[in-house]
């Protein structure tokens, strides 16, 4: 019965709701989050996977990959809390919350970054 839905939706929530468990459960639980968390959340697709802005700028990415969900924040490196729960391997400026399973998942540390990540939505990328 969804397969017949899935074609009139926007191809961000289609993405979602394609993905095998648990990444499913745990991309709607952050899609939740995000949604309760930032002021007017806008869903889109781009790059083939749910991007999210706010107030017309990216917030972040969701992708699942290698056997987790991860979920990207552009100036990740300037955020004030929870660096020590942010993913950096290989890149310098893209940080990322990495879920393997729903209980992975901490309420309030999604919340504070999702909050730093909309703090610092309008800063540049720095060279270094």
């Amino acid at each position: 019965m969804l397969g017949a839905y899935l074609q009139y939706m926007n191809p961000a929530e289609r993405y979602i709701l394609e993905q095998e468990e648990p990444y499913r459960s745990i991309l709607l639980q952050v899609q939740l989050l995000i949604e309760a968390t930032l002021p007017d959340p806008e869903l889109l697709y781009k790059w083939k996977i749910p991007v999210y802005q706010s107030g017309g700028k990216i917030i972040c990415y969701l992708n699942v990959s290698k056997g987790y969900v991860d979920v990207a924040f552009w100036a990740g490196e300037q955020f004030k809390r929870h660096q020590e729960h942010l993913q950096s391997t290989n890149r310098k400026f893209v940080r990322s919350l990495r879920y393997w399973k729903p209980e992975d998942i901490d309420p309030q540390v999604l919340t504070d970054l999702l909050e730093d990540a909309y703090e610092f939505r309008n800063v540049p990328f720095k060279a270094r």
